[in-house]
């Protein structure tokens, strides 16, 4: 087990900067990051600080705050499996709901006190000499540490557009995660780029309250029917009485969001059961052009499958127009398509999503790993790791939802707490062995690459399309490949073998003493 203390220990550095030393630093307060915080308290782990960037917890759920914002996973299962909450609204929770419950898990686990706000995390490197990272923010500030932990998640830097002329638009232009609710929408016309999670849930709730929509679809994506509904008060008593009888619905829940793969698996029942996708389209979109417009040419789950109720009844509104013609530029008061058609606007929404590639939302942080290892190169031709949770040459650095990590049919909640416990577990092989740190050795991680690679044969995610879940190249390095059970089980268990535990010399320790002392 780690230290019981929870008081950081402070120290002078060459820069004259306070150099903060700590067991674990969490970099992020979000879903990952706080889940393990939580992992570590219960572990015995307490002498950890969680770095955040912005001014409060919560995350994508505290910056995601636009018209319609929910989860598309049930709330019962888009939540921490042991901090239940018996009092969800609805099937589907909205996002100040899940803000709230963040809220109240950080005050009921007592972490805000273990989180610095304000702390953009800028720069990590290992010392060979320590086995000690040193973590440095925006402010300047330093965080010597034994172990770290990066738990900002894929969504979390606002992907814009390269539009030529946007700069020069003279109304109002923001994104869907800085949703701007000082500026009035009643009455404008409104440009809203892409047609993915966030404006399939944003532009049904402002269209009936600007004059023109005008929505902007590169591709169209595949939107089925919202199983939603409110609990009932009965529900709610039932499940605060009888924890049981929720823990039986989260697992119903559960078990019907992993049937889901069997499609992802067999491209052709996937095509099949596509057909009723087509029908709701036909059945709900009165305008024939419209409707073909909106129906994708490319296999069901080879994106990310949305779910609406109002999404496409929403076409069938005289203001609302689906504009699929790319965008020749934007001028002050419009935006001019290829065809060289203009539609004036008084406000651009950028629904355009985010930098989901580690290589974008970590440009510009400094990652340098054992030896000669530095992330930029290392990741130059691939965003590659081990279990989504570790990367060769970066001893006792660990990742939450990292490469081939995230899902497309169940809760992340889900692959952050198996995550979070495997972490756990390697650090107390690191106490039981009584070594320094612990490595994934290069073998192994190219093993389970391939084996990701294998998995990822002949399901819909290779069918043809293009999505985030890739890079440039093709390559998908953003989902799990199998079953979220089959990962629950990997995660119980350390196969000992694919690490490497070492411990540095005391000659080692001594000179790095020495220097820090010299400084």
């Amino acid at each position: 087990m780690g230290s019981t203390t929870n008081k950081t220990a402070v120290a002078k550095g060459n820069t004259g900067k306070a150099i903060h030393k700590t067991d674990v630093v969490i970099v992020g307060a979000g879903f990952g990051g706080l889940c393990m915080a939580i992992k570590l308290q219960e572990a015995g782990y307490n002498d950890f600080v969680i770095l955040e960037k912005a001014g409060e917890v919560g995350g994508t759920w505290r910056d995601n705050t636009y018209p319609g914002c929910a989860c598309d996973v049930q709330s019962h299962m888009y939540s921490y499996s042991f901090a239940g909450k018996p009092d969800w609204s609805k099937r589907y929770a909205p996002w100040n709901e899940i803000q709230q419950y963040i809220l109240d898990t950080t005050e009921k686990y007592g972490l805000r006190q273990r989180v610095e706000f304000h702390q953009e995390v800028i720069a990590a490197e290992y010392n060979d000499d320590t086995a000690r990272w040193l973590i440095t923010t925006e402010k300047g500030d330093r965080f010597d540490c034994r172990y770290w932990v990066l738990a900002s998640g894929p969504l979390h830097v606002p992907q814009y557009p390269d539009l030529k002329g946007l700069d020069s638009f003279r109304g109002k232009v923001f994104h869907s995660a800085r949703w701007d609710h000082d500026y009035d929408l009643k009455g404008k016309k409104v440009v809203s780029i892409g047609t993915g999670g966030s404006a399939i849930q944003y532009c049904p709730e402002i269209a009936p309250e600007v004059e023109q929509l005008y929505v902007f679809q590169r591709s169209p994506a595949w939107v089925i029917p919202r199983d939603d509904r409110r609990y009932l008060g009965i529900e709610k008593k039932l499940f605060a009485r009888f924890p049981a009888l929720r823990k039986l619905h989260r697992a119903r829940l559960y078990w019907t969001n992993e049937s889901r793969v069997w499609p992802i698996f067999n491209p052709s029942l996937a095509r099949s059961l596509q057909q009723f996708a087509k029908l709701f389209i036909r059945l709900t979109v009165r305008d024939r052009e419209t409707a073909r417009k909106l129906t994708p040419d490319y296999t069901i789950g080879c994106k990310r499958v949305l779910i609406s109720n109002k999404w496409y009844p929403m076409f069938n509104r005289k203001n609302v127009e689906l504009v699929t013609g790319g965008i020749r530029e934007v001028r002050e008061h419009s935006v001019v398509t290829a065809d060289g058609k203009e539609r004036e606007a008084d406000c651009i929404i950028l629904g355009t999503g985010f930098q989901v590639d580690p290589r974008l939302y970590m440009k510009g942080f400094t990652l340098k790993g054992s030896g000669k290892h530095s992330l930029d190169k290392d990741w130059a031709e691939g965003v590659e790791a081990y279990m989504g949770t570790l990367v060769h040459g970066y001893p006792n650095m660990f990742q939450l939802v990292g490469p081939n990590a995230g899902l497309g049919h169940n809760s992340i909640i889900f692959m952050i707490e198996c995550q979070a416990d495997y972490i756990v577990s390697l650090m107390n092989m690191v106490a039981a062995r009584d070594v320094d740190y612990v490595d994934v050795t290069a073998g192994a991680q190219e093993s389970f690459n391939e084996e990701v690679a294998e998995g990822l044969k002949d399901t819909v995610w290779t069918s043809g399309c293009t999505s985030w879940y890739q890079q440039a190249d093709g390559k998908n390095f953003a989902v799990w490949p199998f079953s979220t059970w089959k990962y629950w089980i990997r995660t119980r268990s350390l196969r000992l073998t694919d690490f490497r535990f070492g411990k540095v010399s005391e000659n080692k320790q001594r000179r790095a003493r020495k220097a820090t002392a010299g400084a």
